[in-house]
């Protein structure tokens, strides 16, 4: 038995030595393919990292420069809504202002922002907003991160940066955090937006949303939202405490209903509490949600 027969045998391989060896070099060649396809998207850094928690960071003045404190209210209005790298601005300002589900939020949490985006829509709510880019996307040359828009002072800001970089490209995800004060409560918000599917398993989104809720734990009252990539990773923040108000509902992507609301330390108003607005006029290729809550 020669050494092509002797491989054969050992593999089980039922053709001729020529298909043996023309099945085998399929096979490698595929592999060296794959390999090399591994390699040039691992190598092809189409994003830079802002790795400093410093910054960069963007940040305003509500325009109205003033809270609305008048109305006594101690209902709020919360609403997240992804962007979708930050190209329909426009629709979406005509959304956030004109539904009745949306207009008038207290508090807007915008994921996939870039800065002029993200004031141009702080500047049509007339809210103070706080901006952190996670990254430099060298395919849309503009930055990629979250933002926090509030009708209430924002007294306190920072970025966290989140663990598990994606698998082949190395992106990193963080959370915008800001401290807002409503009367004279303040309540910690985060504006977060989770691994993809392809970045990273569901472990890496349970550590990623872990992450922000140990921040999290030193403040009474807690608002946590974004685009979570996933329904499930939502049991993590009900696991420790926390209210769930988007839990049900359609989807909020083609995919799936990913984007989400959690929050501790503030109750649910009597009513309708929480919503999915399913019309986005082109704004986005996610559905905004929102959730009513009560400070007391």
């Amino acid at each position: 038995m020669n050494a092509v027969q002797r491989l054969r045998h050992r593999v089980g391989f039922r053709g001729g030595p020529t298909a043996f060896l023309t099945s085998a070099s399929a096979r490698c060649l595929s592999w060296i393919a794959l390999a090399g396809l591994v390699l040039l998207l691992g190598g092809c850094r189409t994003s830079v990292n802002y790795a400093s928690v410093a910054g960069p960071r963007y940040a305003g003045a509500a325009a109205s420069r003033q809270a609305p404190s008048a109305t006594g209210s101690d209902s709020l209005r919360l609403v997240s809504f992804n962007i979708a790298f930050a190209v329909n601005v426009d629709s979406a300002i005509a959304l956030l202002t004109t539904h009745p589900a949306l207009r008038g939020a207290d508090v807007v949490l915008l994921q996939e922002m870039d800065e002029p985006g993200t004031r141009r829509i702080a500047a049509a709510l007339e809210s103070a907003y706080v901006y952190y880019p996670a990254m430099y996307s060298r395919h849309t040359k503009r930055d990629f991160g979250n933002a926090i828009l509030s009708k209430w002072p924002i007294i306190g800001d920072e970025k966290l940066i989140l663990p598990h970089r994606a698998f082949l490209k190395g992106t990193q995800r963080i959370a915008t955090a800001a401290t807002i004060r409503v009367h004279d409560t303040d309540i910690r918000v985060y504006s977060t937006h989770l691994a993809t599917w392809l970045e990273g398993g569901p472990g890496a989104r349970r550590d990623q949303l872990a992450t922000i809720l140990d921040d999290a734990a030193g403040h009474a009252r807690v608002v946590v939202g974004g685009d979570m990539n996933s329904h499930g990773v939502g049991r993590a923040a009900t696991a420790r405490g926390y209210l769930w108000p988007t839990r049900d509902g359609p989807r909020t992507t083609a995919l799936g209903r990913w984007d989400h609301l959690f929050q501790r330390g503030l109750t649910k108003p009597p009513g309708e509490v929480a919503g999915t607005v399913l019309e986005v006029m082109h704004a986005s290729d996610h559905r905004p949600v929102w959730a009513a809550v009560l400070i007391r």
